[in-house]
């Protein structure tokens, strides 16, 4: 098991009576708008702790782990990701040295610009990016820290359907090869059921359905 929440309540936003998610799994976290699910997923690398209740990662509280390094096994991917000022090459240089992560090739950071689909030149401006490009780029940055959780918060709300799909396949085909475990916030439904192996939905801050 992954993690585990009892009797879990945040604010007066969430309450989760209980609830497991399994490692190595895909889970999708559906519910209609301002429902509580990103605030939901920041319970996971604890960006969000629980004023009453308890989480566990790997059967252990996760208030007792040092933040720093939680959050850098369990990475989260905001909605509207923070691009970094420089070229393409920068943010993925930048990132790994915030995050003390061995500096990769310019040959590595090609074939990741190359799987989300963004086929560009490592010394582009990344600011020169769309709202779906910067998404896609950040996207990348996540996959190269390789963390063990992946806690994505609709991670391709500004693609088209055709990109969309694409960009999950790639996400669900990177989890499974590499036995990560993910969490993703998203919209679709239809994405939820073709590739989730737990679907769960959050209405009013609480779960309404865990399947």
């Amino acid at each position: 098991m992954m993690f585990e929440l009892s009797a879990v309540k945040f604010k007066d936003i969430l309450l989760i009576d209980y609830l497991t998610i399994e490692a190595q799994s895909i889970t999708a976290v559906v519910g209609s708008s301002g429902g509580g699910k990103t605030t939901f997923l920041k319970l996971f690398n604890n960006m969000n702790s629980a004023d009453q209740g308890d989480v566990f990662y790997k059967n252990r509280k996760i208030n007792y782990y040092d933040p720093v390094k939680l959050r850098r096994e369990v990475t989260m991917l905001p909605q509207n990701p923070v691009v970094f000022p420089g070229s393409l090459a920068d943010n993925f240089s930048l990132i790994e040295k915030l995050t003390d992560h061995k500096l990769s090739s310019f040959t590595k950071y090609k074939k990741l610009l190359s799987k989300v689909d963004l086929n560009y030149k490592l010394d582009r401006a990344a600011a020169d990016l769309s709202g779906g490009e910067k998404q896609r780029l950040a996207l990348a940055r996540v996959m190269l820290l390789d963390p063990e959780v992946l806690l994505l918060d609709e991670p391709s709300s500004a693609l088209d359907s055709l990109t969309e799909q694409k960009i999950i396949e790639v996400v669900v085909n990177y989890v499974k090869n590499k036995a990560k475990t993910l969490l993703m916030v998203t919209h679709s439904t239809r994405l939820a059921n073709d590739y989730a192996d737990q679907i769960i939905t959050i209405e009013d801050g609480k779960i309404k359905e865990n399947k």
